[in-house]
């Protein structure tokens, strides 16, 4: 009984983040957004219904299968209520829709449809990046307004304040979940690549709950890109770069962190923990953004991820400074420029790429002292050891802190 306990306690969960945004994608389409809580209610009553059954009946052989006959039948429940479906529902419908109560189901074609339109819906342009992330967050990958909070590092009330705002937009939007035509899709596709692209680094590059990587968020750009590469529609050049990107970047996800959740640099990293099978994706994909001529950010950044995860090539060096370069000039940022940085030292060597990033000045940053440490370590050690003082000082993660810390303390036994 306790093994079952244990086991439910780690289905639900697992489910309801696999679930969850399905189902609420599926109902969406037939309510329409202005009536997303109603969706969003049925699921979520679903979802207690099955603690509360399973906790005294025990699992079902297909829990997914149950959990949809249960919204099924929920939805069923709600539109058998005349003055709901009369006063809230009915005016949302199409005039020439051919049924009044359309069936719900939930076959593998309109949960993957659903998903697609749910994510143009949500990647609105009238919202601001951050709340496009917090929204697709909450509502494409099921997290909790904890979690978000927690992948911001900031509090629930800041981010309840941007979803609220963020979800008054979404119901006052037009876009049908129903088709979105081709125009629509391609209005918005460049404000969802980046929503994903965001979400993806957001878990790469993590700095909530005292851990540097997210691998839940992640998965769950990788779930998203898929899903956009999958479709004819969203199967872009761009598309396949960014989900590439991803893929090569995951490949190390396993390599970056030890037991204890401490960063493991790129050079120290133990290269049989990376993923074969997710480089061979990225691989794939790659190809597939080259079918055209297109060059875009992601583009050139899933060139440099692709080196990164070339380890034997002697001028792989030489082909990241290259492609990083070009990625300045496209798309310039301080995280890029001290990338950059880092490529044209490994070129040139610590001393050239000390007076590249002098001439940075992003003194505000804690990469830029870090990376100014880690250059000076064959050169001046009390200089390392300094500039990993100041970069511990400015970082807000204390996984980074503990990483930055033990290289310091490393260079002190070497003076």
């Amino acid at each position: 009984m306790a093994a079952e306990n244990r086991f439910q306690q780690e289905l639900l969960p697992q489910l309801f983040r696999g679930e969850y945004a399905k189902m609420t994608a599926v109902l969406c389409r037939h309510f329409g957004l202005a009536h997303m809580a109603i969706a969003e209610d049925i699921v979520s009553e679903t979802f207690l219904k099955a603690t509360e059954t399973w906790r005294v009946r025990g699992i079902p052989e297909n829990p997914t299968a149950w959990l949809y006959t249960v919204a099924k039948n929920k939805t069923k429940d709600y539109l058998k209520r005349i003055d709901l479906f009369e006063n809230r529902i009915k005016d949302a419908i199409k005039p020439d829709a051919a049924d009044p109560a359309p069936e719900i189901e939930f076959t593998p074609q309109i949960i993957t449809d659903s998903q697609l339109a749910m994510i143009f819906a949500v990647c609105n342009p009238a919202n601001a990046a951050t709340a496009q992330i917090c929204l697709a967050l909450q509502i494409l990958c099921g997290f909790s307004v904890e979690e978000i909070a927690d992948a911001f590092l900031t509090n629930t009330a800041t981010i309840k304040k941007r979803l609220f705002r963020a979800r008054a937009m979404l119901r006052e939007d037009h876009f049908q979940l129903q088709q979105p035509d081709e125009s629509a899709i391609q209005s918005r596709l460049d404000v969802v690549l980046k929503t994903v692209y965001l979400l993806f680094n957001e878990g790469y590059y993590s700095k909530s709950n005292n851990h540097i990587i997210r691998k839940d968020l992640c998965s769950e750009a990788l779930r998203l890109g898929l899903l956009l590469t999958e479709n004819p529609l969203t199967n872009t050049t761009q598309a396949n770069a960014l989900l590439a990107l991803m893929c090569f970047q995951s490949s190390r996800l396993e390599a970056r962190e030890d037991a204890a959740g401490e960063t493991i640099l790129f050079e120290q990293q133990d290269k049989s923990r990376w993923s074969r099978e997710l480089i061979e994706k990225g691989n794939y994909y790659l190809v597939n953004a080259c079918s055209g001529n297109e060059v875009s950010r992601y583009h050139l950044e899933a060139g440099i991820a692709y080196w990164h995860t070339t380890p034997t090539d002697t001028d792989k060096w030489k082909h990241i400074l290259q492609l990083y370069n070009q990625l300045i000039l496209l798309a310039y940022s301080p995280m890029t420029a001290l990338n950059r940085t880092f490529a044209f030292a490994k070129v040139y060597g610590a001393e050239e790429g000390i007076k590249e990033a002098l001439q940075l000045n992003l003194a505000e940053m804690s990469e830029y002292h870090s990376l100014l440490g880690y250059l000076y370590t064959a050169i001046d050690t009390e200089k390392a050891i300094a500039y990993y003082h100041t970069a511990i000082q400015l970082t807000r993660s204390a996984a980074v802190r503990k990483t930055l810390q033990k290289e310091a303390d490393r260079l002190r036994t070497l003076r």
